[in-house]
C-alpha cells in the first residue's frame, strides 16, 4: 500500500467547525487579504512609513528580505476606519440582515454577573484603560466586515492552511486558519479587536505495523495555553466528530477552538496585576494543601475552576456552535487547501504583524504574526515543537510503547545489576573501615587517625544507605513496569482524561440563574458604588458629615454591597458566617495586643505545670 500524501492526510482528516451566530469571518486564503492590505514600518519615536500601498501587496512582495534597525516593526494595514455616516449605513443594514437571517448574537445572561464584585471592579478598571491604549474601535471592525463581505462577494471560498510533521513516531497534522479580523470585543462583548487571526488545531496520528494510520489525539489552540489540557484522546467522548474528521466549536470574535459547545469564562491577566494574581494564585495553594491536611488528605473542589483569581479580568468566549457549520459533508465546505510544508517564502520570511499595529501596550489590540512567528518574530513554539506544544513529547505511539517499555526495563535491571555491585563494594568497604577503627580504639597517640575513620565510616554508611534506597525504588520500578507491561497485553485502554490538570469546561447552568435585578445589579453595581463614594466625600467635604465620618461611611457602604451581592447570589448565610468567622478573628487579635504579655507569661505557667504534671505521673508509674 502507498504512502498517503501529506494532502490527502489533510483531506482525510479536515475538521469540521461549527460557529456561533452573528459571526462575521470565516477562515480565508491570505492572498485576497494582502490585495487589499497595505504594507508599513515603524521605527521607535518615529511615524509610520507605507511601504506598499494597498492594492498593490502581493505575496511575493510581503517576502521580500528587509533590513533594519533594532526594535522596527512592519505591519499590514487591511482597512480605515468608517466616519460616521458611513457607520450609520452599515450599522442600519446589518441591523436589517441580523433580523432577516436571525443571525443577530445575543449575549443571554451577562458575563459579570457569572463572578464576584471584586472581579467587576478590576474589570472596570480595564474598561477605563481601553481609553489610554491604542486600539481599533468599533468602527474599525465595521470597515472591516464590508471588506471580507466584498471579498467573499467575488471569491466565496473558505479556506485552510496544513502542514504534515512526522516526528517521534508520530504523525502531526497541522491545520491554520487565517481570519481577516478578530472581533472578540466589538461583537461578543469580549477582550480584544484586532486585524487578522490566525488559528490552529494539531490531529495526531499513530502508524501500526501494516503502515495504516488512524487518529490518537487531538489537541486545539485556545488563545496562549499550552500544554496537556489543550489535548484529548481521539476515543475521549468530549471529542465530537463527524466521522474521522473532528469538530471544533469557535469562539464568536476570538476563534478561540473548544472541543464541546458551550460559554467559557476566561481570565485575562493585566501584566500590571501579576504581582497581585501571583500572590493570589499562591495563598490559593496553600489553602488547598491546608484542605487536603484537614480533610484527610482529600479536596474536592465546588467552584467552576480552582485557579480563580480575582485580579484576573472575566471574559465570556461563545463557542454555542449555533451559526453557519463549516467543512466535509455540511453546507458549506473547504476549497483546495493551501500547504505550509515546505512553508511558502510568505510565511517563512515575513516575521511582522498581519494587520494594524496598534500600539498597544499590552498587545491586545495589535495584529498577530503569521502561523510561524510571535509578535517579536521569534518562532512559536507551536511551529517548532508540535509534540511538545501539546505534551506529548513524552508519550509514545501505540505501536511502540511495548516495545518502549521492555527497554526501559532492561535499563532499570542494568541500573539495578550495577547498584548491587556498588552495594558490595561499599559495605566491604565499610566493614574494612570499621574493622581498622576498633583496632585504633583505646590508643591515645591514634587519635587523630582514629577521628578520621570515624568521618568516613559516617560518609560511607550514609552512601550506603542512599544506594539501598535506590535499590529499593528500582525494585518498585520493576515491579510497575511488569504490571504496566501486564496491563497493555490485555488491550485495555488506559483512561483517556488521565493526562488532564485543569481541563476547560464551558460554564455550568448550577448557580447561575439570577433573576433580571440579579443580572441588573450586576451591570450597575460599580457605577453605584463610584457615585456613592463622590456623595459620600462631597457631603463630608461641605460639612453635610462630620469629617470622621468618612471613613464609617466607607466601610458601611461596602457592608451593604457585600450583603447586597450575597442576597441576589443567594449567599447570605454564608456571608454571615464568614463575617461572624472574621470578628471571632479579629476580637481575638485585639485581645493579643492589648494582654499581650500576660498571655505570654501566663502560657509559660500553663506550660510549665504541664511539664511538670507529665514527669510526676512517669515517676508514679
Amino acid at each position: 500500500m502507498s504512502e498517503p500524501s501529506d494532502r490527502e492526510l489533510l483531506r482525510r482528516f479536515e475538521p469540521v467547525i461549527r460557529y456561533t451566530r452573528g459571526e462575521r469571518f470565516f477562515p480565508m486564503a491570505v492572498e485576497p487579504y494582502l490585495q487589499q492590505s497595505s504594507l508599513w514600518k515603524q521605527r521607535p519615536n518615529a511615524d509610520a512609513i507605507c511601504l506598499v500601498p494597498d492594492g498593490q501587496l502581493t505575496a511575493d512582495k510581503l517576502a521580500e528580505p528587509r533590513m533594519d534597525d533594532f526594535d522596527t516593526i512592519y505591519f499590514l494595514k487591511f482597512i480605515e476606519p468608517l466616519d460616521i455616516v458611513h457607520m450609520a449605513a452599515y450599522a442600519l443594514q446589518a441591523g436589517m440582515t441580523d433580523q432577516k437571517a436571525e443571525d443577530k448574537f445575543r449575549a443571554g445572561r451577562g458575563r459579570l454577573a457569572r463572578v464576584g464584585y471584586s472581579s467587576r471592579f478590576v474589570d472596570a478598571l480595564f474598561s477605563i484603560t481601553l481609553l489610554a491604549r491604542g486600539r481599533v474601535p468599533g468602527d474599525t471592525a465595521a470597515a472591516a466586515s464590508i471588506a471580507y463581505q466584498q471579498i467573499m462577494a467575488t471569491q466565496a471560498q473558505y479556506h485552510y492552511y496544513g502542514r504534515v510533521v512526522r516526528r517521534e513516531g508520530w504523525i502531526a497534522l497541522q491545520y491554520w486558519f487565517f481570519y481577516a479580523f478578530n472581533n472578540w470585543r466589538s461583537g461578543f462583548f469580549g477582550v480584544n479587536d484586532h486585524e487578522s487571526d490566525w488559528e490552529m488545531i494539531y490531529l495526531y496520528l499513530a502508524e501500526n505495523a501494516t503502515g495504516e494510520v488512524t487518529p490518537a489525539w487531538v489537541a486545539y489552540a485556545s488563545h496562549d495555553f499550552a500544554g496537556d489540557d489543550l489535548r484529548r484522546r481521539w476515543d475521549d467522548p468530549e471529542v465530537e466528530k463527524v466521522g474521522e474528521h473532528p469538530v471544533i466549536y469557535a469562539g464568536a470574535g476570538s476563534h478561540a477552538s473548544y472541543f464541546a459547545r458551550g460559554e467559557y469564562l476566561a481570565e485575562i491577566e493585566l501584566p500590571f496585576l501579576s504581582p497581585l494574581v501571583r500572590l493570589v494564585d499562591n495563598a490559593q495553594k496553600i489553602g488547598r494543601r491546608i484542605l487536603r491536611t484537614t480533610q484527610g488528605g482529600v479536596y474536592v473542589s465546588t467552584a467552576p475552576t480552582e485557579s480563580f483569581n480575582v485580579f484576573r479580568i472575566p471574559f465570556v468566549d461563545y463557542a454555542r456552535g449555533d451559526g453557519l457549520t463549516l467543512g466535509p459533508g455540511q453546507a458549506h465546505e473547504w476549497g483546495e487547501p493551501g500547504l505550509l510544508d515546505p512553508p511558502p517564502a510568505w510565511a517563512l520570511n515575513y516575521r511582522g504583524l498581519w494587520g494594524l499595529y496598534a500600539r498597544d501596550p499590552i498587545s491586545g489590540e495589535n495584529a498577530p504574526a503569521g502561523p510561524l512567528y510571535n509578535r517579536d518574530g521569534t518562532l512559536r513554539r507551536s511551529w517548532s515543537d508540535p509534540l511538545g506544544w501539546a505534551g506529548l513529547d513524552k508519550v509514545t505511539p501505540p505501536a511502540t510503547t511495548l516495545a518502549r517499555l521492555r527497554e526501559q526495563q532492561q535499563l532499570i535491571a542494568k541500573r539495578r545489576a550495577a547498584l548491587m555491585d556498588k552495594i558490595a563494594d561499599k559495605q566491604q568497604e565499610l566493614t574494612g573501615l570499621e574493622l581498622e577503627a576498633a583496632a585504633l580504639r583505646q590508643q591515645p597517640h591514634l587519635k587523630k587517625l582514629y577521628l578520621a575513620h570515624e568521618e568516613k565510616i559516617a560518609v560511607a554508611s550514609k552512601t550506603l544507605q542512599q544506594f539501598r534506597e535506590q535499590l529499593i525504588t528500582d525494585d518498585t520500578l520493576h515491579e510497575a513496569l511488569e504490571r504496566r507491561e501486564a496491563h497493555l497485553q490485555t488491550g485495555q485502554p488506559d483512561p483517556a482524561r488521565a493526562h488532564l490538570r485543569r481541563a476547560h469546561h464551558p460554564a455550568s447552568d448550577v448557580n447561575q440563574h439570577l433573576s433580571f435585578w440579579g443580572e441588573l445589579w450586576a451591570a450597575i453595581s460599580i457605577g453605584l458604588m463610584m457615585f456613592a463614594v463622590v456623595g459620600l466625600t462631597l457631603a463630608v467635604r461641605f460639612g453635610e458629615l462630620p469629617r470622621g465620618y468618612l471613613l464609617f461611611g466607607l466601610v458601611a457602604l461596602l457592608t451593604m454591597i457585600l450583603f447586597v451581592e450575597a442576597g441576589f447570589r443567594r449567599q447570605l448565610p454564608r456571608l454571615i458566617t464568614s463575617a461572624t468567622d472574621a470578628l471571632a478573628i479579629i476580637a481575638a487579635l485585639v485581645l493579643l495586643y492589648e494582654f499581650f504579655w500576660p498571655i505570654v507569661i501566663l502560657s509559660i505557667l500553663a506550660a510549665g505545670t504541664y511539664i511538670m504534671w507529665e514527669n510526676l505521673r512517669e515517676l508514679q508509674s
